[in-house]
């Protein structure tokens, strides 16, 4: 019984509209079925008044079959007329959905508006962009300190390396040197052997120049 005293919505008619449309499209179909049959009938007709003869019948055949065509194209015609009336009410049901969702999303907008401070907004965007800037530039000296940590530790440790190489050649140089003095085996060595096997602060100049080193 609710559903008797229920109020229609435009869908509901615009169905129902569009049912009818459909009902009368599927009776001018039937209509223009049986206009057909009659003409066809009627060619019958006028042929067999043709084959005897009979002129004055034919040509009231021929009237009938006339007026039949006419109303023939006129079925077609409102055929026509009725698939547009279908067409335009769905597309007036589009643009009624399309106004809609239209005015939904306006009230959403001032909604959205009334809720939002201009002022308030931009000033959060300005402490933003300004928090930005204040951790690129953080980051920016704290990645130049850490390349300057790394790069100092980089060339200490190379640094080393060359001395380390420097050092342990001339040690090698050393070694030669000493293997070549004589032992305490044979006897005491002499104020001059002993002058000639330690080396002088020249030669181990001159080493490090030939190693390149200055």
């Amino acid at each position: 019984m609710a559903s008797l005293f229920k109020k229609k919505t435009v869908d509901d008619i615009i169905k129902e509209q569009n049912r009818e449309l459909r009902g009368t499209q599927r009776a001018i179909s039937r209509d223009r079925a049986a206009l057909e049959k009659q003409e066809k009938q009627l060619e019958l007709e006028i042929k067999k008044m043709a084959k005897t003869g009979n002129k004055e019948a034919c040509k009231v055949l021929a009237k009938q079959l006339v007026q039949l065509r006419k109303q023939k194209n006129r079925t077609y015609a409102v055929s026509s007329k009725v698939t547009s009336m279908s067409t335009q009410t769905k597309v007036m049901n589009s643009q009624m959905k399309m106004a809609g969702a239209m005015s939904a999303t306006a009230k959403t907008m001032q909604a959205v508006n009334k809720k939002m401070d201009p002022q308030k907004t931009l000033q959060t965007m300005q402490n933003f962009q300004k928090e930005n800037m204040k951790m690129e530039m953080t980051e920016e000296m704290i990645n130049d300190t850490l390349d300057d940590i790394f790069d100092a530790s980089d060339e200490e440790e190379e640094t080393q390396d060359i001395v380390n190489q420097v050092l342990d050649e001339i040690g090698i140089e050393i070694s030669g040197k000493m293997a070549k003095a004589p032992s305490a085996a044979r006897g005491l060595p002499s104020a001059s052997a002993s002058t000639a096997g330690t080396i002088s602060d020249e030669e181990i100049e001159r080493q490090l120049k030939a190693l390149g080193v200055d």
